[in-house]
């Protein structure tokens, strides 16, 4: 198995691409979750985010990805977007390929859940009432 593929980028995400990086002919399955931005947060209106990444975010990154795919013997991939984002706007795709469903799905799921509590990653939600907040700080 190669080394998972872990990028923050401030580009779009190629998820085709993302997808390419870790689906092969063995597989049965190919799950695939996309963070998109929304435009409320706990009853609050937002109207965009600023994502700010750690120096060494990508390294976090790195590391969640190689610690899913040693635990769940899976192919996976991460990206998360960094800088100005707008609603509808995606800000994360991971992708995990399996034989099987089960698997693949249960991945993912770490994969996303990791991520969000290992790498530091921040946003600043611009409400839609004006004010901004960081949440994730």
């Amino acid at each position: 198995m190669s080394e998972p593929l872990a990028l923050i980028t401030a580009d779009p995400i190629d998820r085709a691409w993302l997808e390419a990086q870790v689906l092969t002919s063995t597989d049965g399955a190919l799950v695939v979750f996309e963070g998109v931005i929304r435009d409320h947060d706990h009853g609050e209106g937002v109207s965009s985010l600023d994502y700010q990444a750690h120096p060494d975010a990508e390294r976090f990154l790195a590391d969640v990805c190689a610690s899913v795919a040693t635990s769940s013997g899976l192919r996976v991939a991460a990206a998360h977007r960094i800088g100005h984002l707008e609603i509808g706007d995606v800000a994360l795709v991971a992708a995990v390929a399996a034989a099987h469903r089960a698997e693949a799905f249960a991945a993912c799921a770490e994969l996303v859940e990791q991520i969000k509590q290992r790498v530091p990653i921040w946003k600043r939600q611009h409400l839609a009432d004006g004010p901004s907040e960081w949440v994730g700080l």
